[in-house]
């Protein structure tokens, strides 16, 4: 693995930088070696994250980061639009002139911007951009193949964006996987590839009518590749969020008859934003799911302004409600539904 250092912008404590939060907490393609924020310098990415210490120091430049001798400079922020936000594409030029390579998940390409390229060229570095979508004899064309695969496909999905929808993912499959079952997730976005994941693509830069197809093809790869138990794929936004709605798609073309609802209990708006309407109830939501004919097997808390009793309050609640496991993976991990997902095994 490359040794890598992120880029967030005085972003790091904000949803805009959910990148570097899931590289910071793991990461099977790069080796992640510190942070780059003006705002948090001083401090170990991992206690500013959740508490936990992972030796990953914030610094307030690039150039002090090269103390850690980095090879690669990684922009850790997902902003709304995917746009460069405030000053880091300054950042990005002083890690170009430092020679590093870059690796950029906005949907905002460095390829396209005449000054970064030629400063790339001049300095013999890489610009990789993830988001870049893909030639049209590269796209898959959904067949219905999907229909002849028996292994079973969970969905974790949201009643937002920016809940951990991933991090719960790979949670979920980390724990299953240490129970000794053969499980395997499909990345949708630029996060999950950039942590190591083999099958996927990235949704939101894949033209519309191959979305189906791409990920079809990426669960059947998957499948003959790894003969998993259970195979995971990580959502996008939410099945109702006005600005993204997603989901579907998982459902009726992954054919993903189980789904994990990741919700925060005290998030009242989509993207926390009144004119974009109010998130609707939880039952709702896994009623609506049932008429997709899926089945939410359990839920995950994001505990967003909640305190600790606050948690596990909610979580009581929804179990009492809805009758299956509720998990605060950040809390408690989610070594709770194992049993569950070992039941949906292929026999």
């Amino acid at each position: 693995m490359k040794k890598a250092i992120l880029l967030t912008n005085g972003l790091y404590d904000t949803e805009d930088a959910k990148t570097a939060h899931g590289l910071v907490r793991e990461s099977n393609r790069y080796k992640i070696a510190g942070v780059i924020d003006h705002v948090f310098a001083g401090n170990d990415a991992g206690v500013l994250l959740d508490s936990q210490h992972r030796n990953i120091p914030v610094y307030a430049t690039v150039t002090e980061a090269m103390a850690v001798n980095p090879e690669v400079c990684i922009v850790g922020v997902a902003t709304s639009g995917g746009i460069f936000p405030g000053t880091l594409l300054n950042e990005v030029k002083e890690a170009i002139g430092l020679k590093l390579d870059i690796v950029n998940g906005l949907h905002d390409h460095l390829n396209d911007r005449p000054e970064i390229k030629a400063l790339a060229a001049k300095n013999n570095v890489q610009l990789i951009d993830i988001r870049r979508p893909k030639r049209l004899h590269e796209l898959h064309f959904w067949t219905g193949k999907i229909f002849e695969m028996n292994t079973p496909v969970v969905a974790v999905i949201g009643t937002d964006c920016a809940l951990g929808k991933r991090t719960t993912t790979r949670f979920v499959m980390n724990a299953c996987n240490n129970a000794g079952m053969n499980t395997q997730m499909i990345y949708t976005g630029q996060t999950g590839w950039l942590q190591g994941g083999k099958y996927g693509f990235i949704f939101d830069s894949t033209l519309n009518d191959f979305v189906s197809g791409e990920l079809e093809h990426a669960i059947l790869t998957c499948n003959e590749e790894t003969n998993p138990d259970v195979i995971f794929i990580e959502g996008q936004s939410a099945l109702r969020n006005p600005t993204g709605p997603c989901g579907s798609e998982l459902l009726i073309s992954g054919n993903a008859k189980s789904v994990i609802l990741v919700t925060a209990p005290k998030r009242k708006y989509y993207e926390h934003e009144p004119v974009w309407g109010e998130i609707p109830s939880l039952a709702s939501e896994i009623e609506l799911i049932k008429q997709f004919s899926s089945t939410v097997i359990a839920i995950a808390i994001n505990t967003e302004h909640c305190n600790h009793e606050e948690a596990f309050m909610f979580q009581k609640q929804y179990e009492t409600q809805f009758g299956i496991p509720v998990m605060l993976p950040l809390q408690e991990g989610c070594e709770k539904i194992v049993p569950v997902i070992k039941s949906l095994r292929k026999s």
